[in-house]
């Protein structure tokens, strides 16, 4: 089995035509089910949060075999995650896409859970230390994408699950938890 790094690659990546988006209806919906849960899975195991379709992806390309993904085909897989709710654009033309491999509701969720395990159900916390503090580490919130973060506390905050604070710069923004 290939791998990339750490990462264990499935059979179909060997298999060339599926480097090619498949004129047969049936075939393609496979084809992309196959891609969504393979850019799903990556994106969480390297936490990464953004594919930009210009820059080189390690998933579009397998050097192996010596195929590419086109750029239509690039975009038909993002498209299909982004028609799901698990994926987003973030710019008109369609070159950035934002990854959910969490739904934002389960980002909330992991948010509640991470504030209840550090004993922060009426403490203050800084996005920064929710981001890239001890406390965060080894678990998923560390190293998150400021856009998600900020959607997920949002979300709770309309909830009444906690109050945000804004400091005098994105560093110094604090967050009360009252779960």
């Amino acid at each position: 089995m290939q791998k990339l790094g750490e990462f264990k690659l499935p059979h179909f990546f060997n298999y060339p035509p599926y480097f090619t988006l498949q004129p047969v209806r049936d075939t393609r919906e496979k084809q992309i089910q196959l891609w969504k849960e393979l850019i799903l899975d990556y994106c969480k195991t390297q936490k990464l949060f953004v594919i930009a379709l210009e820059e080189e992806f390690p998933l579009f390309t397998n050097t192996v075999i010596e195929r590419s993904l086109t750029n239509e085909a690039r975009e038909a897989f993002l498209s299909a995650l982004v028609s799901e709710g698990r994926a987003e654009w973030m710019d008109k033309g369609h070159r950035k896409c934002l990854i959910l491999w969490h739904r934002i509701q389960d980002w909330a969720d992991i948010l509640l859970q991470f504030a209840k395990d550090n004993g922060l159900e009426d403490g203050v916390v800084t996005i920064e230390e929710i981001r890239f503090g001890t406390e965060s580490q080894g678990t998923e919130l560390h190293g998150i994408d400021r856009t998600i973060l900020n959607r997920a506390l949002k979300l709770l905050e309309q909830k009444g699950k906690l109050v945000v604070f804004k400091g005098t710069s994105t560093d110094d923004e604090g967050i009360k938890f009252s779960v």
